[in-house]
């Protein structure tokens, strides 16, 4: 006969892993990757190394998981703005302000979800996220061929440039050695200005 956990122990299970995720997030958000070392996710969690890795067996599997929660949110908040009934280049508009807005309201997590060095298989879940967000302007970029406020041209390249773009534009402002905090507002207007123009939007 198969052992069968109780409720109440998978429920013990799923809020100790969801305890380890918030920590981990807390401390990346605090000081990046390097900041969360499995005893540092332990002691911030309040709980040993050992019950750490028996949920995650590497810290890079816990990096993974906690970049992919990450992704996941800010995928549901732009398919929200894109499934809009503005006309196509406001709602492309809306999601590139939004996500460069919170990207520069939390800095630290955006540099370490960005640009930070990491281990090769956060960098690969690094990539799946950008083309999960491609996908969303891909969508949007098609509406407007379609509505006829861009020009034909490939959407995904078109797609994926706008991702490099705005992800590359936050670099600096999100890193570390940033030596002063910009204008947000002016900075995501200028990101999202360039975004438009490349898509084909006309001016006005």
């Amino acid at each position: 006969m198969a052992y069968k956990r109780s409720a109440l122990m998978e429920e013990r299970l799923a809020g100790a892993r969801e305890r380890i995720l918030l920590a981990t997030r807390a401390l990346v958000a605090a000081g990046g990757w390097r900041n969360a070392p499995v005893t540092a996710v332990a002691t911030q969690a309040g709980m040993s190394t050992g019950l750490i890795y028996r949920h995650f067996p590497s810290k890079a599997e816990l990096f993974v998981e906690v970049l992919s929660a990450a992704v996941a949110h800010e995928v549901e908040i732009l398919q929200a703005l894109a499934a809009g009934d503005a006309p196509v280049p406001q709602r492309l508009e809306a999601a590139i302000t939004t996500f460069v807005r919170r990207a520069l309201a939390g800095p630290g997590l955006a540099y370490a979800f960005i640009a930070e060095p990491v281990d090769p298989e956060v960098e690969a879940e690094r990539i799946r996220g950008r083309r999960r967000f491609g996908d969303i302007f891909r969508q949007m970029v098609e509406a407007g061929i379609a509505s006829g406020a861009f020009p034909p041209q490939d959407a995904e390249v078109t797609a994926a440039c706008i991702v490099g773009a705005f992800t590359e534009a936050l670099v600096g402002p999100t890193a570390p050695s940033r030596q002063a905090q910009r204008d947000q507002q002016a900075l995501a207007a200028s990101i999202s200005a360039f975004c438009l123009q490349a898509a084909g939007a006309r001016a006005g």
